[in-house]
């Protein structure tokens, strides 16, 4: 094979993979097993879509575990983990994972706890905590999770070590800022 063809089959496989990272960007904001097979059976074609897919194989066990999640979450079903991290007191832990915050100048690492009433971080020099009621959104952009709060002012990102834990933490963190929120306005009506 000479050079530019060489060139051309390269630029044919990054398409592909820009492709599949699209797809893939798609099936997180609306997420379903049906999406999660299709980009698993494109991930793995021959040729493959790079040489290095360790990323994109990360990305889709992340899809993969979002799926589950938000399907557990539609039928009512939180996660209930078994936590002995006094911070937690006697709320129930929905999610625990090891997280850093990358905008705090000194870059903290620690564990993100989501129970049933706040968001904790458990690291560095003080706590971190957001009453979910206090949530005004969450958003969720590679490896990281946003929560910001309802004064718009103040938010507070999380990096994960992996997408699926970023996942799995933006769909608990949104489900209950959201119940949360339903709650408060039932009440005050």
């Amino acid at each position: 094979m000479g050079l530019f063809g060489w060139l051309k089959g390269s630029a044919a496989r990054a398409d592909g993979l820009n492709a599949w990272r699209r797809e893939w960007l798609d099936a997180v904001r609306s997420p379903n097993t049906a999406t999660f097979e299709r980009l698993r059976s494109a991930l793995h074609v021959q040729p493959p879509l790079a040489d290095d897919i360790e990323i994109e194989e990360e990305m889709l066990e992340g899809l993969e575990r979002l799926v589950a999640v938000t399907a557990d979450l539609a039928a009512g079903r939180l996660p209930h983990l078994e936590t002995s991290h006094r911070i937690v007191g006697g709320d129930a832990c929905h999610f625990s994972a090891p997280v850093s915050m990358p905008e705090d100048a000194s870059q903290p690492t620690g564990r993100l706890l989501l129970t049933g009433t706040r968001a904790v971080f458990a690291g560095g020099a003080r706590p971190t905590t957001l009453a979910w009621h206090a949530a005004a959104d969450v958003w969720q952009a590679d490896r990281d999770v946003l929560l910001i709060r309802s004064d718009r002012e103040t938010a507070y990102r999380f990096r994960c070590n992996n997408y699926g834990d970023a996942l799995t933490a933006a769909a608990i963190a949104r489900h209950l800022a959201g119940r949360a929120r339903g709650s408060a306005r039932s009440r005050t009506l």
